[in-house]
């Protein structure tokens, strides 16, 4: 089969597109026939080597976490599924023609492949964070870089909680914001006063990691109301930097009944076929996005 990997820590030129065996699914897991793979900054953080201290792999190594596809081996234990059933989850290594998923839900009828590569990594990462913030029904959360996949999963779900959120994004994603029910404002010079005279802020998440900290601390006045998953360096200033998944069965299961229920749609900006790994690499760590890049096996 082909597979992205890469055998040594760099920019998207250590990405190659390989012949590798085919993997097989072991006790609780099941295998697909990749269809589409999500793409997500971890990807590219691992690539770079970011998190070798706290989580280090070995190398060679391959590349992605999220997919949907088609069943086509169950392993043992495994019980609710079966070959053929459309499913998306996450696993190891998706950016390949088969992988292995340890995490998965059957696809909701109304969803593409491609739309459904793109929700498991980010609606368990924003489930995660908006439980570490503490933020409740009633009060205001502030999201800093809010038009990207985990951006766009965090407004619906906020709304549809009953909390009510500000998020600041670029120019040309303001619209974007507010049809996902947001207060919307751009960031750069003044953002912090426009911010405030959108209202009070009760907590708020750095999801951009574009060095806003200290201003996130001094609009929810505690750095313990405050949640990142970009900033490496936001506990020197005691904010929680949130990068250990949580439940991700859980975390599908409460996807499908918000997608089901029409309370969270996330657009797919672009797709990539797998020999442009690279390129799907570049863009996402450029940010500006709005929804989700996915590669197309």
């Amino acid at each position: 089969m082909k597979r992205v990997s890469f055998a040594a820590f760099g920019g998207p030129d250590v990405l190659r597109l390989e012949d590798a065996e085919e993997p097989h699914a072991g006790p609780g897991q099941i295998r697909i026939a990749v269809r589409v793979a999500g793409v997500n900054p971890i990807d590219w953080r691992i690539r770079e080597g970011q998190f070798q201290k706290t989580r280090p792999i070995a190398l060679p190594a391959g590349v992605g976490q999220d997919a949907a596809g088609v069943v086509d081996e169950v392993g043992e234990g495994v019980e609710g599924v079966e070959a053929g059933d459309a499913v998306f989850g996450r696993g190891s290594d998706t950016y390949a023609e088969f992988a292995v998923l340890s995490a998965w839900a059957r696809m909701p009828e109304n969803l593409t492949f491609e739309e459904a590569a793109g929700y498991p990594s980010v609606v368990e990462t924003a489930l995660r964070i908006i439980r570490q913030v503490g933020v409740q029904s009633g009060q205001t959360l502030l999201v800093s870089g809010a038009s990207g996949g985990v951006g766009s999963a965090v407004l619906q779900i906020a709304r549809d909680r009953g909390i009510k959120v500000i998020g600041t994004a670029g120019a040309a994603n303001q619209d974007y914001l507010r049809c996902l029910g947001a207060l919307a404002t751009t960031y750069g010079e003044g953002w912090v006063e426009r911010v405030r005279e959108l209202g009070r802020v009760d907590a708020a998440l750095d999801l951009a990691g574009s060095g806003v900290i200290r201003e996130l601390i001094e609009l929810t006045g505690d750095p313990q109301k405050v949640v990142s998953i970009a900033d490496l360096g936001a506990p020197e200033l005691g904010v929680r930097f949130s990068g250990v998944t949580g439940n991700v069965p859980q975390a599908l299961a409460e996807a499908v009944d918000l997608i089901s229920r029409g309370k969270l749609h996330i657009p797919v900006e672009k797709s990539y076929p797998l020999a442009e790994a690279a390129a799907a690499h570049i863009d996402s760590r450029a940010g500006h996005s709005r929804g989700r890049r996915v590669i197309v096996v």
